[in-house]
């Protein structure tokens, strides 16, 4: 080869050097156009999140973004408690299957609560590797890079942003700063939207506290004003139950007005140590947020709760309980101060209702007294009167025509009967020392708002002399708790009560005309029937009646041998007393006819009238014995 025709050389190193700088300029090049694509994600990233006002769709959108940003394989943000805990827990990347799987949400200790103390970023390679995390909790994902960024929101700690990788890369400075300039856009946003949403619950609760305002001043008792508070804040407040928890006594909470998730599972009344989450609210006497996992009595389900007391002249007429289901969110901060505001002014309101009430109930007592009175004094006797007078021409009647006598004297009595049942309905007292027959009134009447019409009651023999007053109690709960459960269950047209001395024992018997008992059931309610009645002795049953309906039986023996019954009578009395043969058998006569009790009326009295001056004198020193119960009427 000659010299023409040989290649042309360039050194090497020059070459080299232009190549390594060229490639260089590419890769800044590259970078530049990368940190600017970033910039772009950013900036997008931001105007998504400023752009809704939901403050739960904003939350989960900052998460979804900081994911996008940086690559990340999950994310989530943790909203602070004011206890420094966490109140939310928004995640991302998790299925709903391993969520589920996972259980329980942080609570912001360890490492995710390390951020919220320092208020500064922390970047990990490998989250196991420090020493503040203490794992993984069963059937959780593996992951291994991590990195937090705290959330400020008016120079105050709202909250942290939790990212995390799986695939074996780790997070640079560069996405660190990515996403602190994210959490800046974001404390705005969350400012904003927190700002419309506190506004919106506000205005709810206001609405809220108007519509139960208006009702508690528009009927007549206290009771149903309860029930208007619950349909009217358990929507607003967003909870899945509700109900209003009173004291019965030192061992018993009544739960009326029961709504939403499992209502129909839940007795009347439960014992108070049953539930430490309401006895530390009822103890407290201030609003108590919790969990209600560890009570056991209340509807599987149902975790997250807030009880709110409400009060009238420093007496606590009921607490407020809300709850909601085990995968959403406690009750915040925010919303317990409102239900706290709530429940002042609507305790207000309750006040001013019930003074209305007992204004009115005192304009009505006078009329109802003179209507007790006639009815007692007037209608009573001339019904008397005229059994006596059937009952005293019965021998000259043919004995063909006995019978239908005798089931007129009987339609007579029942007459009687009912319109003494009227007559306690009308003076039912107002203090705590009311009888056994206006507690059971009482109950019937407040029942009776639940039902599709009022219940008929009965009373037979001396209830309120035999009965003791622990005993008349458990009537009381009985009676209550039947009618709960008619309520619930037996979609009845009408129900009886009867409340019934007979054969030394105690009865009480509420009949309806429902759907009769059906299938297996929750038996909270009946299993506490059962176990008073066996408790003192007596035993209680639940059966569906042949023509349709249940028929509940409860009875218990009462103490001693029932001499104490046959004494409470007239008959009785008189006997005790050592009246005559005749006086004896007019009184006798006029108990086993219209009703022992009966003999108290001036035309009970009259029935002794054809007796010798000694029975009459006996059958009006029975009249005396009765009690002042029957002397008031």
């Amino acid at each position: 080869m000659s010299d023409e025709e040989a290649p042309i050389q360039f050194p090497n190193e020059p070459r080299t050097a232009l190549e390594r700088t060229i490639q260089e300029l590419v890769e800044r090049a590259d970078a530049v156009l990368a940190t600017q694509g970033r910039l772009r994600s950013l900036l997008h990233a931001s105007r998504v999140v400023v752009e809704e006002i939901d403050l739960p769709t904003v939350l989960r959108r900052i998460v979804e973004a900081a994911l996008e940003l940086v690559g990340a394989r999950y994310g989530a943000l943790g909203v602070l408690a004011p206890d420094g805990t966490l109140e939310q827990f928004i995640h991302v990347g998790l299925t709903t299957d391993q969520a589920e799987a996972i259980g329980d949400l942080p609570r912001g200790r360890g490492l995710l609560g390390a951020i919220g103390a320092s208020q500064r970023p922390l970047r990990l390679e490998h989250i196991g590797g420090d020493a503040r995390s203490s794992g993984f909790p069963p059937n959780h994902p593996p992951m291994d890079a991590f990195l937090g960024v705290p959330i400020r929101v008016r120079d105050e700690l709202f909250g942290n942003l939790y990212l995390t990788r799986d695939d074996g890369g780790t997070f640079s400075e560069e996405d660190e700063e990515l996403v602190v300039s994210l959490a800046a856009a974001a404390g705005g946003a969350i400012d904003h939207a927190r700002v419309l949403e506190e506004a919106r619950r506000r205005e709810a609760w206001s609405n809220a506290l108007t519509e139960v305002t208006t009702a508690l001043l528009s009927t007549d008792g206290v009771v149903d004003g309860l029930a208007v508070i619950v349909d009217n804040v358990l929507p607003v407040v967003g909870a899945d139950f509700g109900c209003i928890v009173s004291r019965d006594d030192a061992e018993m909470l009544r739960l009326t007005s029961v709504r939403g998730f499992g209502a129909g599972d839940l007795p009347s009344a439960i014992e108070a140590r049953a539930s430490r989450f309401i006895d530390r609210s009822l103890a407290s006497g201030d609003v108590t947020s919790g969990s209600l996992r560890d009570d056991g009595i209340w509807p599987e389900g149902l975790r997250w709760a807030v009880a709110v007391p409400f009060a009238v002249s420093g007496i606590t007429l009921g607490t407020l309980l809300l709850a909601r289901e085990h995968d959403r969110q406690r009750f915040s901060a925010f919303e317990m101060q409102l239900a706290a505001d709530f429940a002042a002014q609507a305790s207000v309101a309750i006040e001013l209702a019930r003074g209305r009430s007992d204004r009115q109930e005192l304009q009505r007592i006078e009329d109802r007294g003179r209507i007790a009175r006639d009815l007692h004094d007037h209608v009573i006797q001339r019904l008397f009167a005229v059994g006596l007078t059937l009952q005293s021409i019965e021998p000259a009647i043919p004995e063909r025509f006995r019978r239908e006598l005798n089931d007129q004297i009987d339609g007579i009595d029942a007459a009687i009967a009912e319109i003494r049942t009227a007559v306690f309905t009308l003076t039912r007292p107002r203090t705590s020392q009311a009888t056994l027959r206006h507690r059971v009134l009482e109950v019937v009447s407040e029942a009776g708002a639940t039902l599709r019409s009022t219940p008929t009651v009965a009373f037979a023999g001396a209830v309120d002399v035999l009965v003791p007053e622990e005993l008349g109690d458990d009537v009381v709960a009985v009676v209550r708790e039947s009618l709960t459960n008619v309520a619930r269950h037996a979609d009845a047209s009408a129900v009886e009560v009867r409340v019934a001395i007979q054969d030394g024992s105690l009865h009480v018997r509420v009949d309806d005309d429902g759907r009769g008992v059906r299938g297996a059931t929750r038996a909270s309610g009946t299993a506490n029937l059962a176990a008073r009645a066996v408790a003192r002795g007596g035993d209680y049953s639940l059966e569906s009646r042949p023509n349709g309906g249940t028929s509940m039986v409860w009875r218990v023996p009462l103490g001693g041998d029932g001499v104490a019954e046959e004494v409470s009578t007239p008959a009785g009395a008189a006997a005790a007393a050592g009246a005559t043969p005749a006086g004896r058998g007019a009184a006798e006569g006029a108990s086993e006819r219209l009703g022992a009790e009966e003999v108290s009326t001036p035309a009970g009295r009259a029935a002794a009238e054809g007796a010798t001056p000694a029975g009459r004198a006996a059958a009006e020193g029975a009249s005396e014995r009765l009690g002042a119960e029957e002397r008031s009427v």
